[in-house]
């Protein structure tokens, strides 16, 4: 399958990079092909301007040059991966931007779908499962992504996938802290490596 793995950090030395470095590794060593969209390296810009603005009136509206690059991207795909870290309990800018301006009107909804098999969003948070799970911000993060956004575009196969605690602040012993991010290093991979079981299965 090809993957379109998109990530969202501006620090390519940043944990977000490193575990994408991983994953993207499994998808390879699953025989998958890989297509890496970095979004601050490639300078994506997530402003939407009038000439990306969804016109409810026209389905066939001719977009940006840029965003259709990104749409041309997307349809070479079967499947997606996102990966980036929670801000805010939500999305960053960046990747809500590219969702607002390449997720548009006449290409993934009112009237059209996306293609994609699957997409597996990958959500870094800095906070413990525990804190998070505490008002329920993990539920909602996922009712988004997997249902506003996948859901509504229609890709049936939608997974969230937290890694939680990227922050260690809980952890003193340094042993235990090297532990800890071995430990999201080896489920990133794993998630590459499992990326199509959930398909295969059905």
């Amino acid at each position: 399958m090809k993957v379109l793995t998109v990530v969202s950090h501006p620090r390519r030395e940043s944990l977000t990079f490193a575990i994408a470095e991983r994953f993207i590794q499994g998808l390879k060593d699953a025989g998958h092909e890989v297509e890496i969209a970095d979004l601050y390296g490639e300078e994506f810009n997530p402003l939407l301007y009038e000439q990306d603005e969804p016109d409810w009136d026209n389905p066939y509206k001719s977009y940006s040059p840029r965003v259709h690059t990104e749409m041309e991207r997307l349809k070479r795909n079967e499947g997606l991966a996102f990966i980036f870290p929670v801000w805010w309990y939500s999305l960053p800018a960046m990747v809500k931007g590219y969702i607002d301006r390449v997720w548009n009107y006449g290409f993934a909804y009112g009237g059209a779908r996306l293609p994609h098999k699957k997409v597996l969003w990958i959500p870094l948070v800095g906070e413990t499962e525990e804190s998070l799970k505490k008002r329920n911000f993990d539920a909602m993060i996922s009712h988004y992504l997997n249902v506003g956004l996948a859901g509504y575009t229609g890709i049936s196969q939608s997974e969230v996938a937290f890694l939680y605690n990227t922050l260690a602040e809980d952890i003193e012993n340094e042993e235990e802290v090297k532990k800890h991010y071995e430990n999201l290093f080896n489920r990133a991979y794993k998630l590459g490596i499992t990326y199509s079981h959930s398909l295969t299965e059905k």
